[in-house]
C-alpha cells in the first residue's frame, strides 16, 4: 500500500484559483448546485465526519485507500458548494480556501504508510486541527451570512 495512494487525490477546488470572482466562479456556480448556506454548511460539517470516521475504518483495515480518496473527494465537493453558497451573498471564503489542499496532503502522508492505529494516531492531530480552521472561519462566515440574509434563521 506504501506510496500507491498519490495519484488519487486529484480532487482541486477551483475556488483557491480564483478567488476574485473571476469568470471561473461563475462556471463553477452554473454547474454547482444552488444550496441554501445552513444547508451548504451542515452537508459539509457531514462530510468531515465521514472523513474522520472512513481513516478510522482505514486504520482498522475496515476501509480501503480508495475508499478513504471517494470521501475525500464528497468533501471537496461539499466544500465547493459552501463556497458557491456564501459567495451568493458576497461573502469572501478565500481564508478556508486551502483547506482541501492541506488535507489532501496529510491525506497523501497518511496513506503512505500501512494501516494501524499508530499511523492514524500520528496523522489525526492534523486532520482535526485543519477540520477546526475550517469551522472557526465557517462560524465567523456564518456569523456574517445571517447579518447579510437579515437574520432569518431557518
Amino acid at each position: 500500500m506504501s506510496g500507491s495512494g498519490h495519484q488519487k487525490y486529484a480532487y482541486s477546488s477551483g475556488a483557491s484559483s480564483s478567488p476574485g470572482g473571476s469568470s471561473t466562479d461563475s462556471r463553477r456556480q452554473q454547474t454547482t448546485p444552488v444550496v441554501d448556506v445552513p444547508a451548504a454548511v451542515q452537508n459539509l460539517l457531514l462530510a468531515t465526519k465521514r472523513l474522520q470516521e472512513i481513516l478510522r475504518q482505514w486504520s482498522l483495515m475496515q476501509a480501503s485507500e480508495t475508499q478513504v480518496s471517494d470521501v475525500y473527494v464528497q468533501l471537496g465537493n461539499e466544500f465547493n458548494i459552501m463556497v458557491t453558497a456564501f459567495a451568493r451573498y458576497n461573502i469572501d471564503m478565500s481564508d478556508v480556501y486551502a483547506v482541501p489542499k492541506e488535507l489532501r496532503t496529510v491525506l497523501e502522508q497518511c496513506l503512505a504508510e500501512d494501516p494501524s492505529q499508530q499511523v492514524l494516531e500520528q496523522h489525526m492531530p492534523t486532520v482535526r486541527q485543519i477540520l477546526y480552521n475550517l469551522l472557526e472561519g465557517l462560524k465567523s462566515k456564518q456569523n456574517d451570512y445571517w447579518r447579510v440574509a437579515g437574520g432569518r434563521r431557518h
